[in-house]
């Protein structure tokens, strides 16, 4: 099994919270493992969200002085193959049976497909993390007007939340989370619709994937500060489980317009809810919007006029994605151009079907399983422009906004186009 990851410290948590609704959500000491088994196959690209973040920029950079560069950075890629697998998916067999044990069915049916959720969840987020979508929506209020929580399964929750006071639910989940539990999503739009007293809105986020919640942080949260302005009352967000992209988004929320550390949003969200945001998607997205969400122009190149194919995975769109190089006849040579905002990527090259990576370019050190990724370091190198300090500020252990950087970040929220749903 060949399928590279990065490697992250496991999050050691010893306490064990008991959550309104139902124990359905449990946390415990544990392990990342090596590798990350999709638990749907897509071919959705994170990438596909960077042309409304642009559009957003060009509204930001209105009151930003410093003018925008595209600064070239070059990655020739030349070496040896060694073979690896593609990632597997993990699906779960439907079972039949009479109508008297029907329910029974769905039940284990649900039960099964939460321990292959719970297991995916696991392995990406670093933390033993489990999930029962069997036991229903689950929540935790983190502060009087903001509440953290499991996805809606049925219009019937949508009155559960309007009893408590909620105005606006705000769904980040994609199509496929939805598919996999076989959630309704229309239903449950229609009946908020049908109700008139709240707001369902969608804004998606890719599941177990840090660097599409650091793209999409920007222009969610755009959505959700409009949204909390435009509706009041109680705010409800949700993934599927609560415990990733839910939990960054309220954090996000907390630091950019509450005026919380995030140290201080972080200690405030963990003491209501055990969940596992991703800290550095936040601090990085910060420092996007801040250096008025600037990229660097990369190319990779693999010299090999031999091979049929040459693609690239990692890097900005996941491991479970993949992106073909387009091979250059005049210099023999397979070629991909990149923009990429600043960051450290990993990526690993597929040739005519098999895993490699360049010995002769920049490696990670093995991991436990003993797989070595390339990876590049993404720098603006432009010393006049200022955005290098700002960015290391932002992305040091325990940041802070300014007050004049709070207001920046809100003047982007309130111009940033919307999106569709």
């Amino acid at each position: 099994m060949g399928f590279p990851r990065s490697s992250n410290e496991a999050l050691t948590v010893t306490e064990m919270r008991s959550f309104e609704q139902s124990e359905a959500l449990f946390w415990s000491p544990g392990h990342e493992l090596s590798f990350f088994f999709p638990l749907i196959s897509t071919d959705m690209n994170c990438l596909q969200y960077l042309s409304s973040l642009r559009s957003c920029a060009v509204q930001f950079h209105d009151f930003k002085c410093s003018p925008r560069k595209t600064l070239p950075c070059s990655v020739n890629m030349m070496g040896g193959i060694s073979s690896g697998d593609a990632p597997r998916s993990l699906a779960v067999k439907a079972t039949s049976g009479s109508t008297s044990s029907a329910k029974k069915n769905d039940s284990e049916s649900e039960g099964k497909k939460s321990e292959i959720y719970s297991h995916n969840m696991t392995e990406a987020m670093g933390a033993v993390l489990t999930y029962r979508h069997d036991l229903g929506m689950n929540y935790n209020f983190i502060g009087p007007d903001l509440i953290v929580g499991s996805c809606l399964q049925s219009p019937e929750d949508v009155d559960k939340l309007r009893k408590i006071g909620v105005k606006t639910i705000f769904c980040l989940q994609q199509d496929p989370d939805l598919e996999y539990f076989g959630v309704d999503i229309g239903a449950i739009q229609d009946y908020a619709k049908e109700c008139g007293d709240i707001e369902h809105i969608r804004a998606r986020i890719r599941d177990f994937d840090a660097f599409d919640l650091r793209m999409r942080l920007p222009a969610v949260l755009s959505k959700l500060y409009k949204a909390i302005n435009r509706n009041g009352g109680v705010t409800y967000i949700h993934c599927t489980a609560g415990l990733g992209r839910a939990p960054a988004v309220a954090m996000a929320y907390m630091f950019w317009v509450q005026g919380y550390k995030l140290s201080d949003a972080h200690t405030e969200l963990l003491s209501k809810r055990s969940c596992f945001p991703k800290l550095e998607a936040i601090k990085n997205a910060t420092a996007d919007i801040l250096t008025d969400l600037k990229k660097v122009a990369v190319t990779l190149t693999w010299e090999d006029n031999k091979c049929s194919s040459v693609e690239v995975s990692g890097l900005d769109i996941g491991w479970g994605q993949r992106m073909p190089l387009k091979f250059d006849k005049e210099n023999g040579l397979w070629k991909l151009q990149r923009e990429l905002p600043e960051g450290r990527y990993e990526y690993k090259y597929i040739v005519d079907g098999e895993w490699t990576y360049n010995e002769y370019e920049l490696v990670t050190t093995p991991n436990k399983d003993g797989h070595v990724n390339n990876f590049i370091h993404v720098v603006n190198s432009d010393p006049t422009s200022g955005y290098g300090a700002v960015r290391k500020r932002l992305t040091s252990d325990d940041p802070d906004l300014t007050n004049e950087e709070r207001m920046k970040i809100k003047q982007f929220l309130e111009s940033c186009p919307d999106e569709e749903e």
